[in-house]
Order: structure tokens, then C-alpha cells, then sequence
């Protein structure tokens, strides 16, 4: 292309950035991936001005998503960006792209960098990275901040305290509005969020919240004892996070604090980081039910190698598991050479065992999720899918007796398939039904119970125990009406 057409070509790119990038969201994707384009091509041009320009508009979020298609080109890029918008960009980054960039930073650009960054998203990077780059990171960080961190790393893996921040507003209440508004001006730039403020007194016990609505309607000389919300909840740092994530949830909170076992006030959850935790577990809670290990990674990311590891070993449980199956089938070996065509209809019946124990499952996980259910309501759970499973069972046993008689036995011409043996099927189908929906149910609440995470008793440990159950139903009920 004729350089003076590439160069009005990209004033008309980064005018359109400008203006309407983020006009019409449904567009966004489309004009991202355009835009994806043109930096390639201005990187290979070494055209960084422009580059800076088309970049400067974008949300750190898309710049990182663009930044993780470039691999080694990163760090060029990066560099062109002002150093608040690149720490932004440096949060929204895939581990793997952070530790290329650490590697590539001088001391002073990596300390720019962190100094730029938030406590918690620190904290993550640090989890994230191996020994060697965790060790530069804590050398070029402030002594404070160090120490601050390796605070939060004390606490467990999942608890509220490992995703906490220690940077929020902190305010007396003896101090009147005005005192309260110099003081966020003063120490807001460095905080997570001054949307809310928190009272303690001089032992540091949480006393109440104050919004920023709140202090900005008020009169300057009012008291902040008066103004502020003495009524407010509050979670301890060992809570587990997906807890304090649905609680930011349900209650829309945009921070919550986080207090030790006397009240004083250690750090905050922001609704950013519940947001991370609530697709970390709702990720990890949907690997489980598919009998996989939970990964860390990014489904392009992760070798072959690691998912084979991840997968195998539920594969492996779940087949030797089956051997219940072959044993069942086995012992009923004499029954099917009686009567061949009971074979033909095993399929359908575990197919349909397994589909209806993952609807309970399914409904009865997303329940516990948002604690909508407990133990003590199993009872009640379990009475009302009784009640739907009979439902669904003689729906679904009236359709298939109709397909058995108009399809098996008059269009296919198939004399085996007898209205009795239709009947034996039908009647399965209901009993299978039941009993899938009951096992879907109640399994997830009793792995809860005894402490096990629910997903993990989702859709193939139920659907082993489906098919065990079916067969045996299948067959009883071919002994007594059939006589075989």
C-alpha cells in the first residue's frame, strides 16, 4: 500500500476510535478485531506514534486481549503506553504474558509498574508468578507493601481474606463532613475505591460505613457519627470468598469490610474482585460436573498434557465404576437370551435416567450456589421432586408406549415387541425416572453436608448410579411380567 495512503488510512482509524469505538456495543468485537489488524500492521511499519494514538482510547481490557495475540511483541507495545493506563493494561494480562514483561523490565520500569497497581492485584500477580519472579516483585515493592502482602498471603487459598485489599477509606467519627472530604481528597488517589468510607475508632474496630452519597449531601459541619450507617454487615477474613463474593451479590454492595475475630478492621472486598471469584467457582464448578480437574488456565493455554492429566483420572474412576453395570447385566444374561429384544431398549432407558438426574442435579447445585437451599430443606426437595419426576415418568412412558406400538411393532414389524413388553418398558421408564431425579437431588445437598463440593456429585457419578439403578428396575420388572 502507498505510505501516504496508509498513513490517511490510519488518521481515519484512530479518528473512528475516537469517536465511536464504543457506540454500539454489539459492534465492538467486530471493530476490535480490526483494530487487531491494523496494530500489526503499524507494528511491522515501527510506526509507534500512531500506535500510541489508536491504543490511548481503548479500555485496558481490549488492550490486553489484543496484547495477548502478540507474544513477543509485547513489550514494545506496552512501553508506548502511559504508565497508569499500562498498569491497567498489566492487571488485565494473562499470567503468562506478565512474566514475559517482568522478564523484559528494567528495576525501575517493574517498581513504576507496581507502584501503579492495587494491593489485591499485586497480590494476585504474586500467586500467580514462579519463585523466581515473586522475589523480584517484592525487592522493587515499597516496604509497606511488602509487608502487606505478605500478610494476605498468610490466609488460606479460598478465604475472603487472600482477596482483601488494605487499601479503603478510613475515617473518625468525630470528624465533621468537611474534615471527611479533605481527607478522601488527600488519600483517595491511592485507594481502591472511595465510593465508601469506614469508621473505626482509635483501636481500629469497625464502627459503621459511610457512602459517598451520603457525605456529599450532607452539610459540611455535620458529624460523621451522625451521618453514618451504624447498621451494616461485615465478614471475617476466614470466610470462604465465594461467601462473601454472594453476599456482595445479594445485597449489591459495591465493597464490603473485612474484619478479624475482634471486629477491627483488616481490609475491604471489592465487587470487582467478587466478580472474579464468582466465575473462578461457577468455571470451576461446571469442570467438576463434566468429571474433570478445575484448571487455572485459559482452554487455549493449556497443553495437551494438561488436560489429558485433568481428565483422565474421572475417566478412569468413572469406568471401573461402571464395572457395577457389566455385573448387573451379567447376572440377567439368561433373562435377555429369553427375551432378545429388552436389549434394544437399555440405551434409552440409562439415556434418559442419566438426562433426568441431571436436571435435578443441575437445579439442585444452583440452588445450593445461591443458597437457596440448605440440608434442612432436603426433605422438602426431595417431596417435590418426587412429584415432578412421577409427572415426567408417565409422560414420557404414555409417549414411548404409543412410538413402541405405532413405530417397533406396526411400521417396523417387529413381533417381539409385544404390548406387554412395551409395558415392561414403560413401567421402567417411570421407576428410572423417579429414581434418577431423587438420587440428582438429594446427592449434591448430602455432599454438602459432609463437606464435599456438590458439583463433583453431578452429571456422570449420577448417571453411573442411574444406570445401575435402571437395569435392576428393568429386570424386575421383566421377571414378574414377563416370567423370564
Amino acid at each position: 500500500m502507498d505510505e501516504n495512503k496508509f498513513e490517511e488510512m490510519i488518521e481515519e482509524v484512530i479518528e473512528d476510535v475516537y469517536e465511536d469505538v464504543y457506540d454500539d456495543m454489539e459492534a465492538v468485537e467486530e471493530r476490535l478485531d480490526e483494530l487487531s489488524e491494523t496494530v500489526e500492521e503499524l507494528l511491522t511499519r515501527k510506526q509507534y506514534a500512531a500506535l500510541r494514538d489508536l491504543l490511548m482510547p481503548l479500555e485496558a481490557a481490549d488492550i490486553a486481549a489484543m496484547f495477548n495475540d502478540l507474544d513477543e511483541r509485547v513489550p514494545v507495545l506496552f512501553r508506548l503506553l502511559p504508565k497508569e493506563l499500562a498498569a491497567e493494561v498489566f492487571v488485565e494480562l494473562e499470567s503468562d504474558q506478565q512474566e514475559l514483561l517482568i522478564h523484559g523490565f528494567s528495576n525501575a520500569e517493574l517498581k513504576e509498574v507496581l507502584d501503579e497497581l492495587y494491593l489485591d492485584d499485586t497480590v494476585d500477580i504474586v500467586e500467580e508468578m514462579p519463585a523466581n519472579v515473586v522475589r523480584r516483585i517484592l525487592t522493587q515493592s515499597d516496604p509497606e507493601i511488602r509487608k502487606s502482602i505478605n500478610e494476605i498471603l498468610k490466609y488460606p487459598e479460598d478465604s475472603t481474606g487472600s482477596i482483601m485489599t488494605t487499601e479503603f477509606v478510613d475515617l473518625k467519627e468525630n470528624m465533621t463532613v468537611e474534615d471527611a472530604l479533605k481527607r478522601i481528597r488527600r488519600t483517595g488517589p491511592d485507594k481502591e475505591t472511595i465510593n465508601i468510607s469506614f469508621v473505626m475508632d482509635d483501636q481500629r474496630h469497625l464502627i459503621g460505613v459511610l457512602g459517598i452519597r451520603t457525605l456529599l449531601l450532607a452539610e459540611d459541619d455535620d458529624i460523621i457519627g451522625d451521618i453514618m450507617e451504624r447498621n451494616f454487615i461485615a465478614v471475617q477474613t476466614l470466610d470462604d470468598q465465594e461467601t462473601t463474593a454472594q453476599a456482595l451479590s445479594k445485597y449489591d454492595f459495591l465493597a464490603l469490610p473485612v474484619v478479624d475475630t475482634e471486629n477491627r478492621l483488616v481490609g475491604i472486598v471489592t465487587i470487582d474482585d467478587a466478580i472474579d471469584v464468582l466465575e473462578e467457582e461457577t468455571t470451576e464448578d461446571f469442570e467438576k460436573m463434566a468429571a474433570m480437574l478445575p484448571s487455572d488456565k485459559p482452554y487455549l493455554k493449556t497443553s495437551v498434557w494438561e488436560t489429558w492429566k485433568a481428565r483422565t483420572p474421572w475417566l478412569l474412576m468413572l469406568m471401573l465404576s461402571a464395572t457395577f453395570t457389566g455385573i448387573i447385566l451379567t447376572h440377567f444374561e439368561s433373562a435377555l437370551a429369553a427375551c432378545g429384544i429388552l436389549t434394544a431398549f437399555i440405551p434409552m432407558l440409562s439415556g434418559t435416567g442419566g438426562n433426568s438426574g441431571t436436571q435435578a442435579s443441575t437445579a439442585i447445585i444452583r440452588a445450593l450456589s445461591l443458597d437457596e437451599v440448605r440440608f434442612s430443606d432436603l426433605l422438602q426437595v426431595i417431596w417435590k421432586e418426587f412429584r415432578v419426576s412421577i409427572c415426567c415418568g408417565i409422560c414420557l412412558a404414555v409417549a414411548n408406549f404409543v412410538k413402541m406400538m405405532v413405530v417397533d411393532c406396526w411400521l417396523m414389524n417387529n413381533p417381539a415387541v409385544t404390548p406387554l413388553v412395551a409395558l415392561v418398558v414403560c413401567a421402567t421408564l417411570v421407576g428410572t425416572v423417579v429414581c434418577a431425579k431423587l438420587v440428582g437431588c438429594s446427592l449434591p445437598i448430602l455432599a454438602e453436608k459432609i463437606g464435599f463440593d456438590p458439583a463433583v456429585m453431578a452429571s456422570p457419578f449420577i448417571t453411573t448410579i442411574v444406570d445401575a439403578l435402571s437395569l435392576l428396575i428393568y429386570f424386575r420388572f421383566a421377571t414378574l411380567l414377563l416370567g423370564i
